[in-house]
Order: C-alpha cells, then sequence, then structure tokens
C-alpha cells in the first residue's frame, strides 16, 4: 500500500516541493496531495509594481493547476486544523486526510486588526497596503488620484514578508511623483520599528544614504501604538506622532490561522522549525518551510528556494531512516528596486552580511550592493523565470545548490 505525503500551501513553497517530490518519490510508493484555498497562483513579488501600473493582474495571476505536476492530487479548499497526534488535517468542508509525511508551506498573511485604529472608515480610503491584492489595487488608483501632501510609508512590525518591499515602494513611489511633476508636492517619510533603514547593517547605511538623496525622511525606532484615523496620524508608544495624507503601511504579518487553531505556532503563528534540517522541532514527520516557519531568516522567495532544495534532500534521507542534512544556512538573495529603472542586489546568510561583488558567477554579469540597469532589468525578468523555472524547481544556473553566499572580501 502506498504512503502519503501532504503539502498544505501552493504558494512558492508548496509548489516548489510538490515539483521535486514528484520527481523523485515512486508513483508507485509515493501518493502526494497539495491543499490550498485558491485555485489562483499569485505571484506576490508583482503587488510592489501593480500600483504604479507596471504589471497588470492578468501578468501576476495563473492557474494553481497549472504548476501542479502530472501525479500530484490538488484540493482547494480551506484548511481547518492539522492534528499531528492522529496524522490528519481537517478541512473547512468537513474531509479529514491522512498522511504519512506532512509539509507545511501555508505561508503567512497581514493582519491589519493587530494595530489599534488601522482598520475603520479610512482603511482603503487614504490607510491602504500592497501586501495583498485587493490592497494593491485600492492604492493604485488613490495614487493615480494623489495632488499631493505628505505620504508616509509605514513598517509596522517585523518580521514581515519580504522585508525590501517598503523601501522599494518609497522609492518607486519617488520616480512616480517625479513622472507625474508633482515630486515638489509631495513629502516622502519611512517609518521602521527599526534602527537603520534595514535589518542588515551594512545594507542599511547604504539604503539610507539613498534615502538621504533622493529627499525622503527616515524615522527609525517607530513602535506603532495606534494610527488615529481623525487627525491622520501614526502615534508612536514614545509619545512621537507622524501625520500623514496618504499612509501606505505594512500590517503586522503572521502565519496563516489555521496553525492558530491546531496550536502549532508561536505568539504570530509561526512554527518551531529546526533552522538548518527544515524539519519541525515538536514532530519528526513534519517539515516546514517558507514563510510559515520562525527561522531568523528572510520571509521572501528566494528563501523558500533555497530552502526546497535542502527539504528535497532531506525527505528522501527521511523516509530511508538517515541522518538528515543540517545544511541549509538561511541564505537569501534579492534585487532592491531603488527608483530611476535602477536596482540593488543583495546575498546574504545567517552569518554573512550583504557585500559587494560580482553576481552570480565570478565575471557577473550582475554586481551586489550597487545600484545599476542591469539589476533592475533582473529583477523584472525574474517575473518569467518564475513562472517557468523557479515554480517547476528546475536549477537556476548559477544560483541553484548555492547553499552559502560567498566569503565577505578583505576591507
Amino acid at each position: 500500500m502506498s504512503q502519503h505525503l501532504l503539502i498544505l500551501g501552493a504558494g512558492t513553497a508548496g509548489t516548489m516541493m510538490a515539483n521535486h517530490l514528484r520527481r523523485r518519490l515512486s508513483k508507485k510508493d509515493w501518493r502526494i496531495t497539495v491543499v490550498d484555498r485558491s485555485d489562483k497562483h499569485l505571484y506576490q513579488p508583482g503587488l510592489l509594481f501593480l500600483p504604479f501600473g507596471t504589471y497588470t493582474e492578468d501578468q501576476i495571476i495563473r492557474e494553481t493547476r497549472e504548476f501542479i505536476p502530472p501525479g500530484v492530487d490538488f484540493v482547494q479548499a480551506e484548511i481547518d486544523r492539522i492534528e499531528p497526534a492522529r496524522r490528519l488535517v481537517a478541512l473547512a468542508n468537513g474531509i479529514e486526510i491522512n498522511y504519512d509525511l506532512l509539509i507545511i508551506a501555508t505561508g503567512c498573511r497581514t493582519a491589519p486588526e493587530e494595530t489599534e485604529g488601522m482598520l475603520g472608515p479610512k482603511w482603503r480610503v487614504n490607510i491602504h497596503d500592497f501586501y495583498t491584492l485587493d490592497g494593491a489595487r485600492a492604492l493604485r488608483k488613490q495614487l493615480a488620484d494623489f495632488p499631493g501632501g505628505r505620504v508616509v510609508i509605514h513598517l509596522n512590525e517585523v518580521p514581515v514578508k519580504c522585508p525590501v518591499a517598503p523601501l522599494e515602494f518609497i522609492f518607486l513611489a519617488d520616480t512616480y511623483f517625479r513622472e507625474r511633476g508633482i515630486r515638489d508636492r509631495v513629502t516622502l517619510t519611512f517609518v521602521t520599528p527599526l534602527s537603520g533603514a534595514f535589518t542588515k547593517p551594512k545594507a542599511s547605511k547604504k539604503l539610507g544614504h539613498l534615502l538621504g538623496d533622493k529627499g525622503i525622511e527616515l524615522v527609525t525606532d517607530f513602535v506603532a501604538e495606534r494610527i488615529d484615523q481623525e487627525e491622520d496620524k501614526l502615534v508612536c508608544y514614545d509619545g512621537r506622532e507622524v501625520p500623514y495624507d496618504l499612509l501606505v503601511t505594512v500590517p503586522t504579518n503572521m502565519g496563516d490561522e489555521a496553525v492558530r487553531r491546531s496550536n502549532l505556532g508561536d505568539d504570530l503563528d509561526y512554527i518551531e522549525t529546526n533552522r538548518h534540517t527544515l524539519q519541525s522541532v515538536n514532530f519528526p514527520d513534519i517539515f516546514v518551510l517558507g514563510d510559515a516557519t520562525n527561522l531568523p531568516a528572510s520571509k521572501a522567495g528566494s528563501v523558500a528556494h533555497f530552502e526546497s532544495e535542502t527539504l528535497a534532500d532531506n525527505l528522501i534521507l527521511h523516509i530511508e531512516g538517515k541522518p538528515l542534512k543540517e545544511e541549509f544556512d538561511g541564505h537569501s538573495n534579492c534585487f532592491i528596486e531603488s527608483g530611476n529603472g535602477k536596482a540593488l542586489l543583495i546575498d546574504f546568510n545567517y552569518e554573512h552580511e550583504p557585500h559587494e561583488g560580482p553576481f552570480p558567477f565570478r565575471f557577473g554579469p550582475l554586481k551586489l550592493l550597487e545600484e545599476s540597469r542591469l539589476n533592475h532589468f533582473g529583477k523584472l525578468a525574474f517575473r518569467h523565470v518564475y513562472w517557468n523555472l523557479l515554480l517547476k524547481a528546475r536549477p537556476l544556473p548559477g544560483i541553484s545548490r548555492r547553499k552559502k553566499a560567498p566569503p565577505v572580501p578583505a576591507e
């Protein structure tokens, strides 16, 4: 009788795992099922560009089934809860699915209700997010009609999905308002709970300089107590206030609600996961990857990509009863749109800071931590890489199996 591998989530991480493992597990011995609430797959990096009209919805949305490989069952349903003791997942429609091995790739969600005053009569009026499709659509209309005033981009707390996206948004907004000819009527302010522009000091210094060069105010160590919708201002726990005419906020990010219902997560509903093997700390037959983990790594598609390569090997080793590889090192790389048709590229892991140098080969052609038009084109080209290679778990030349960030050059 065949065994059952169940994958929860058909986003970036879950789809890659379905493709990796269908090629590596015998169809005779292993049945694979993927469960997700949606029959549409969203290219989440595209949400950054949607408000500025760079992308349209049809460029960032595809059918989920298009990327589920032959020989894998797809179930469209809401997940109610996970019961590890019984090795089953209960769906909201009342169906229960048993498993022998479980991969949780349920991602994370925005939780605007976690901040007092974020939701209310002015939500999606002059308070917007761009981490959801509905939010990005509404913000697109708001930006097109915006006459000028105080625009505040606000990072509520970390961790968040794609931690550079709020910075990218304000850089793109600077360019957008210049192209509209109203930049002199717009003040741009970036508000963050961090002590700098970004989590990694070397990149934070570089990005902080870029903010200054573009005339963008940086407000640090700002932990929002509440949003005052009547007075249109952010209020910090220490009493500081930041007024706005248009607030673009990144709400608190939390794990999937099914994780909370299952009592499997921490205070933010992220699952305790071994940072090197990607096995659940508490349940040996459960593995976790992507945004659902509590790992101290970026919640980004590139991290899920590197995780998926380690996890594919470790699933096979687990099935064979062999020790798991402790090789995932938190590796992440990402393009950072800096406006004016340019971008930076950073590459780092748990231990190594972002640094300068060629990427992905010794000769480049891309350059790390340096603004260039080529990096910008690389960012735009990644959408095609995502649909045609990454989701299908195909090797990415010069990047796949690149487990460790290159050593930091001597100063």
